[in-house]
């Protein structure tokens, strides 16, 4: 199949296919005009790896991840890879989170103006100089 038969069954651009073979995570072969001849399971391990971003995958985890997919085996090594990559998520998420509670603060701050977060709104903490009674104090 060429590049751009693959790139619309698996409804990617050429440009990801592109990547993905860059990447390591796509294998092709050239013609003798050299164009990119790809085999035709290569539409089912398109969908794969775009299913494996869409679950937050980076493309070097993929990578390691591929030799247990490929051979139909999993590993302890590959359980390790998805843990290490859902608690990266989830720490992600959780800083995620922090920022929109942080950001819904300054919402409500922005809508209900206080002294306390608005220095606008506080009384001038100090009296405008006043040379007679500098002089009497001295």
């Amino acid at each position: 199949m060429r590049i751009g038969e693959v790139a619309q069954q698996a409804g990617v651009s050429t440009r990801a296919l592109r990547y993905y073979g860059e990447q390591g995570l796509l294998v092709s072969e050239r013609s003798l005009s050299g164009q990119r001849i790809y085999h035709e399971s290569a539409v089912e391990r398109v969908k794969l790896i775009q299913h494996l971003f869409t679950a937050g995958l980076p493309s070097r985890t993929i990578l390691q991840l591929l030799p247990c997919i490929d051979s139909g085996q999993s590993s302890p090594e590959s359980f390790d890879i998805l843990t290490a990559e859902r608690d990266r998520l989830t720490a992600a998420m959780a800083s995620m989170a922090a920022a929109r509670d942080a950001l819904d603060s300054m919402i409500d701050i922005a809508h209900n103006p206080t002294p306390e977060h608005c220095p606008a709104l506080r009384e001038t903490p100090w009296a405008p100089f006043d040379s007679a009674t500098a002089h009497a104090h001295v």
